[in-house]
Order: C-alpha cells, then sequence, then structure tokens
C-alpha cells in the first residue's frame, strides 16, 4: 500500500478523472474530494460534468455545497478541502483529490497558506502618517522577500501589502498548521487526436443531455446571464446562443473549439507542474489506466 497520505488524479478535461478516482476510491477504501471550481455549486450539473451516478457507492466532497450566485472562492475551497482531508483521514480512508481545476490543485499540492485579510481602518490611518519610504522599511521588515516589487512603488498597494503582512501573521498565530501533505499524483494522457474526439463526442452528449435546458433553467431560478461568464466555456457559450448573440451551429462549433484549446492549457499546466519539479505519474489513456495507476501504488 502507498506511504502517501493523498492520491491526486490529474488530466485534461474529457481524460476520464472521475471514473479513475472512484476505481481508486473502490479498491482501496477511498473517498473522492472535487477540485472542480464549478462543481461546487448546485444545479450546475451538465455542463460541470459531474456525472454522479459514476460514484456509485464511493463518498464524494465539495459537490453541491453552494447555490448558483454565491461567489465560492479559493480560500474557501482551501479550507473546505482541509476538513474534508481531516475528516477522512481521521476515519483511516484514502482522501483522492479529483482535479479539477488548475488553482484549487495548486493550493493543495504546493500548501499555500490562504488567509482573508480585511480591511483595517485603525491601521490604515495609522500608516497615513508615515512616508513612503517608512512605509517601505515597514513591509520589508515584515516580509523581506518580495515577489511582487510593484508593491513597493506604489502607495496604496504599499498600504495593502502591509496591511495583508499584519493580517497573515495574525492569523499564522491562531491558526492550526496546515495538515502536511504527501501526495501521490496521477495524470493521464491521451494521443491528441484522441482528446480531440473525446471532447466532441462528450460536448454532443451534453448538448442532448439538456445542456441548453440546465442553463435556461438556471437564469430562470436568478443566475443573472452576467454569472455564466464565470462558470466556464459551457454555461458562457450556452447563455449567449440563449440570449440570440449566436446561432445553434455557432454554438456548437465555438464551443467545442474552446474546450479542445482548454484541454491544451490544461496539458501545458500538467507539464509545467512537472518543470516545476512536482513528480506526476503518467498513464496511457488507451491503456488499463486503473491496473497502472494500482501499479504505481504498489511500488510507492
Amino acid at each position: 500500500m502507498s506511504i502517501h497520505n493523498l492520491i491526486t488524479v490529474l488530466g485534461p478535461t474529457a481524460s476520464g478523472k472521475t471514473k479513475l478516482a472512484v476505481e481508486l476510491a473502490q479498491l482501496l477504501s477511498g473517498e473522492v474530494i472535487s477540485a472542480d471550481s464549478r462543481q461546487v455549486y448546485r444545479g450546475l450539473d451538465i455542463g460541470s460534468g459531474k456525472d454522479l451516478e459514476e460514484y456509485k457507492d464511493v463518498p464524494y466532497h465539495l459537490i453541491d455545497i453552494v447555490d448558483p450566485g454565491y461567489e465560492y472562492n479559493i480560500f474557501e475551497f482551501q479550507q473546505d478541502f482541509i476538513k474534508a482531508f481531516e475528516d477522512i483521514t481521521n476515519r483511516h480512508k484514502t482522501p483522492i483529490l479529483a482535479g479539477g481545476s488548475a488553482l484549487y490543485v495548486d493550493t493543495i499540492l504546493k500548501g499555500y497558506r490562504l488567509v482573508k485579510v480585511p480591511q483595517d481602518i485603525e491601521l490604515r490611518a495609522e500608516l497615513a502618517t508615515h512616508s513612503d519610504d517608512e512605509l517601505i522599511k515597514k513591509l520589508l521588515t515584515l516580509k523581506p522577500k518580495q515577489h511582487n516589487t510593484t508593491d513597493l512603488k506604489d502607495r496604496d498597494r504599499l498600504v495593502r501589502a502591509i496591511e495583508i503582512a499584519i493580517g497573515e501573521q495574525q492569523a499564522n498565530a491562531v491558526l492550526p498548521p496546515l495538515p502536511k501533505i504527501d501526495p501521490l499524483i496521477f495524470a493521464i494522457k491521451w494521443h491528441r487526436e484522441v482528446v480531440r474526439e473525446r471532447i466532441t463526442q462528450r460536448l454532443k452528449s451534453r448538448l442532448e443531455e439538456g445542456l441548453i435546458e440546465e442553463v435556461e433553467q438556471l437564469h430562470t431560478n436568478g443566475v443573472s446571464w452576467q454569472t455564466f461568464d464565470f462558470y466556464g466555456l459551457e454555461y458562457r457559450f450556452v447563455a449567449q446562443y440563449l440570449q440570440n448573440q449566436i446561432n445553434k451551429n455557432d454554438l456548437f462549433q465555438k464551443l467545442n473549439s474552446a474546450i479542445h484549446l482548454f484541454a491544451k492549457k490544461q496539458d501545458t499546466w500538467l507539464r509545467r507542474l512537472e518543470r516545476n519539479g512536482t513528480k506526476l505519474h503518467w498513464l496511457e489513456g488507451e491503456g488499463n489506466v486503473l491496473a497502472q495507476a494500482m501499479k504505481v501504488i504498489a511500488k510507492n
């Protein structure tokens, strides 16, 4: 059995991540944690590819947890992930992260500490009495390593950077440490032409299953047309079609092309992860991905 405490399944859209995550969960007494920024929303089912029937009897987390229109953010995702991860681990089950949105996955794999820092009116009033040079000195004392030097050149950004640095210090003093994550990471890869065909077929299926009607119903229930822009390609293009901005043929052709481009970006992100030192175990999509994954797990 693997010595790692988190199994992670990555890959471009339509690569079969959910299927593999569920199969691993069934074999390893596991539970799946979704890292998809759209699947958190109730009602965004077809367009986000929830495919809940695939889970069968496998418990899943961070799916259908907020209503559409609520602005769920990466800070909340990290907090929710930690709760789910610790809950699963404490019950001696295997957490399996199914990605997902690149930013969400990065937050977990790289262990960024995310803290919400509201504006501090009293602090800002006190900082207003200082010169720019004094503010720069204060920020560099709080945070010597500055990745973004533009914070040192603009007074408003300087004040906000000091505010955040102090807020992070205060939060780190009271917040429990992040759980130690030791992930075993799988990435499913397919030949490009096969991925293209899988994407096209899946889009056809989603349209047949009622994607347009799903968006229509969400709008009827109060989700604004503007909000669909934030829910990804499927929702953005279908919303345009329902507003008569594009016709039915354009809907399919333009959305299909956009998803293909998105898949290429996902592949680029995976390659960058690997170049930057993250160990990925590549699985051939055309083969038996479960058998390949279990072979790696047996060695780790």
